[in-house]
């Protein structure tokens, strides 16, 4: 096959039109064009009078009429290649052996998940504790947290199978270049996600589709022959002599001891008993820069129409996203993450008493509001202390706040953004009804957070209206408070990925401190298993 880049399509592009691009832009008869697939598809709405897609594609042709090579020799001009066909392919220095003891991870969102998948396709038999309860219960539990306000510390949005990413958008986006991306997208596909992911520039999932997914990975990685064992939460690790020598873990039965010789960290950024834990048994951990702020929310109506103009609503375009920053002169960055197009906002919390938001859109991302977090950066300076574990007890005071200004409930403090720009609290709404699952609190949100943050964010606001006509919206509703955006320590490991405290063990993923999102934690479990796997071979 061969390969195509920069080809222009309406935003109602079909499949013939989609040929006939190829067709024109190569100089051939459109019967030559005998089958394409997308390799990567983008909108470009740069100027709003002209929205389009540009995409890239592979395709085949009818060497009855013009042959491969025919077309690179007449087309040197133009970007067309023969389609590079790569695959992901685990390197090992010899066989693996068969008594290797099975490697322990503890955790199962994308890190964990994708770190067992591999080695258990290597037949090392990993075996994979989760805190929290299976996919298909965890989702219970939510929706009943939300309802009731009743919460599950260990089966919540950001524990149990899937990781806390299973709540959100199931955005696949990363700014990474790493070889196992393209591993990580065909084994979500492979276990039932759109096959669109493969090729769309900001490819997603939804939340309604990715626990399916996050099931059928689990259940290959039982089929062979790994185990997965859930309300399993890791209390102890045995060390002697500068290495893991076993674990205790805490069941439903009581407390449990494995031994294992290769533990994977695969934490998510909310294990703050955890964390705890490693320091008290001296592993070294140091504190991290991460980012606190709010809920921002919009109707998607305006969203669409500021990013596509006329466009908006026609063809295949859908809801639009989008993605901001900008560096305010006190030197903090202000910034939008995790937009969630067409979208609610959720209750997120872990901890009793303590509240934290997120946001989350099902596949075809087709609600009334869109929502994203607007987060002001902070770094270890603002932590008020040297402790590792500093950065934690800022959110959970951030937190704490956030709970009794929502009235003690996990309902979530709100203001509309023309009342937070005054510094007065909301009476009533306009335009824009929030959207958070667990209900809400009309409030002055700056009483839940530092006056760095909110000066940061009264700025950022107006600045970021520049880049996205709309955003300082008066009616726009800003919820409280966003803290677990990444983890606020980094557990220290060398360039073998193992910890630099403790020999055999493997702090991977975004709680340890590596990864900011599904893609990064999930190839930095690929990482730690081929290094794993490394050791195993004869």
């Amino acid at each position: 096959m061969l390969k195509l880049s920069d080809i222009r399509l309406p935003v109602d592009y079909t499949e013939e039109a989609v040929k006939n691009e190829i067709a024109k832009k190569l100089n051939i008869s459109q019967k030559a064009v005998r089958s394409f697939e997308f390799v990567k598809l983008s909108v470009d709405a740069r100027k709003k009078n002209d929205v389009h897609y540009n995409a890239a594609v592979k395709f085949s042709v009818d060497n009855r009429i013009v042959s491969e090579k025919d077309i690179i020799k007449r087309n040197r001009k133009n970007k067309v290649e023969y389609a590079p066909e790569s695959r992901y392919v685990i390197k090992t220095n010899g066989s693996i052996k068969k008594d290797f003891p099975s490697p322990v991870i503890v955790g199962a969102g994308p890190a964990g998940l994708f770190c067992g998948l591999v080695l258990a396709q290597l037949g090392l038999e990993p075996v994979i504790l989760e805190r929290g309860k299976c996919v298909e219960k965890r989702q219970k539990d939510v929706l009943s947290f939300w309802k009731t306000g009743e919460l599950d510390i260990n089966s919540n949005v950001q524990f149990g199978e899937g990781g806390a990413g299973t709540f959100s958008d199931g955005k696949l986006n990363t700014g990474t270049k790493d070889v196992r991306i393209k591993k990580v997208l065909e084994e979500f596909v492979r276990h039932g996600a759109p096959e669109e992911i493969l090729y769309n520039a900001k490819p997603h999932i939804g939340t309604d589709k990715l626990p399916e997914t996050v099931k059928n990975i689990r259940n290959d990685i039982i089929m062979l022959g790994g185990k997965v064992l859930f309300e399993h939460t890791l209390t102890d690790i045995d060390i002697k002599d500068g290495r893991v020598k076993g674990i205790t873990v805490r069941t439903k039965n009581g407390y449990e001891k494995i031994d294992c010789e290769n533990l994977v960290l695969a934490l998510g950024h909310s294990a703050r008993d955890t964390f705890e834990m490693l320091v008290n048994k001296g592993i070294y951990i140091q504190q991290k820069a991460f980012s606190v702020g709010v809920r921002i929310e919009h109707l998607q109506s305006m969203i669409n129409k500021a990013q596509y103009g006329s466009f908006a609503g026609k063809g295949r375009l859908g809801s639009s996203d989008y993605k901001l920053a900008v560096h305010l002169e006190n030197g903090r960055g202000v910034y939008t993450f995790c937009m969630c197009p067409g979208g609610t906002v959720v209750a997120a919390a872990s901890e009793k008493g303590y509240l934290v938001t997120n946001g989350m859109s099902e596949f075809a991302r087709n609600g009334i509001n869109s929502n994203s977090a607007l987060l002001v950066g902070i770094t270890p300076e603002d932590f008020g202390s040297s402790s590792p574990l500093a950065g934690a007890e800022l959110q959970r005071k951030l937190e704490k706040r956030a709970f009794q200004l929502g009235g003690e409930s996990y309902k979530a403090p709100v203001q509309r953004v023309a009342d937070f720009m005054i510094n007065k609290k909301t009476v009533s709404f306009g335009n824009v009804i929030p959207s958070y699952t667990a209900g809400v609190t009309m409030a002055n949100i700056s009483e839940c957070l530092p006056e760095y943050v909110t000066a940061s964010l009264k700025n950022g606001i107006v600045r970021l209206n520049s880049k996205l006509n709309g955003f300082s919206d008066g009616d726009a509703i800003l919820t409280a408070v966003e803290t677990r955006s990444s983890s606020p320590v980094r557990i220290l490991r060398d360039d073998m990925s193992e910890s630099v405290s403790v020999k055999g063990l493997y702090p991977c993923g975004e709680g340890a401190g590596y990864a900011g999102g599904i893609m990064s934690a999930a190839t930095d479990g690929i990482k730690c298993a081929e290094l794993i796997a490394e050791k195993a071979v004869l």
